[in-house]
């Protein structure tokens, strides 16, 4: 494992995807500081985890991410971080990357929407769900609008299928505690998001999650091409749910990651 002061002083900042909440990275956590000192926040963003809002009280992306940006904004000017979004968590490290630059040494999205700064975010959403077939969504309730969807709650085959690479007691663990989720396409399809000065100043790396079922290599793959970052791993096997199938190894690609980003 990499023992350098300077990777020992870095702080991994990890945002959860759509339904989820700090809890799903509880196996990184414990590989990350136990590994060598990081410091490890994992966040529960608005309406999900523990959070005290529903999502129906959430109105915004901004009030989803304001727990986010809140604790971004309670660090010290001169500490920075690797912002580390999985799924739907990348387009909430992209818009704190855009409001907070200064504090982000790197970003890494894993198997995530990751925009470009050219489109709406809501491109990559949409360009996602016209490649599922209806079949696909098994017992998860999408509700759309105008062909756009609006919220999802995951039901017990679609979580079988996230979790499929993981252990069974991860899959309990996560039937238990997910909540429904709202994707806020009406703040998604708003112009300039994210800019080349600020957001793209930023070096992102992306983690391709090989048979993951849920966001498949082939839209993973589009997601690079569309927004290409600087860097571009892969794990094998991991599965959409990757922090628990595979956070060994997960852990050692952030530890090499904040290595070379200092």
């Amino acid at each position: 494992m990499p023992s350098s002061s300077a990777a020992s002083r870095k702080h991994f900042v990890l945002v959860h995807g759509i339904c989820h909440g700090a809890w799903c990275w509880y196996k990184l956590v414990s590989h990350l500081r136990s590994a060598g000192g990081h410091r490890v926040t994992a966040v529960d963003l608005g309406g999900c985890g523990v959070h005290p809002s529903r999502i129906q009280e959430i109105h915004s992306f901004s009030d989803y991410i304001q727990p986010l940006i809140q604790f971004l904004e309670s660090l010290s000017p001169d500490e920075k971080v690797v912002l580390v979004g999985h799924s739907y968590g990348g387009l909430a490290i992209s818009l704190a990357m855009e409001k907070l630059p200064h504090l982000v040494s790197a970003a890494v999205f894993i198997t995530s929407y990751m925009p470009n700064c050219r489109d709406q975010p809501s491109l990559q959403i949409k360009e996602y769900f016209k490649t599922l077939k209806p079949e696909a969504y098994l017992d998860c309730r999408f509700t759309f609008d105008n062909g756009s969807p609006t919220s999802a709650e995951l039901g017990e085959r679609y979580m079988a299928m996230m979790y499929r690479t993981c252990q069974p007691e991860d899959l309990a663990l996560a039937t238990i505690l997910v909540r429904p989720g709202g994707f806020f396409l009406e703040d998604m399809n708003k112009e300039s998001l994210v800019t080349q000065k600020k957001y793209g100043s930023i070096p992102r790396i992306y983690i391709v999650c090989e048979g993951d079922e849920i966001m498949n290599e082939e839209f993973q793959r589009f997601i690079v091409n569309d927004s290409p970052p600087d860097e571009v791993k892969s794990i094998p096997g991991a599965g959409h749910m990757v922090m628990l199938s595979k956070s060994q190894d997960l852990s050692r690609y952030l530890q090499e990651i904040a290595e070379r980003y200092p």
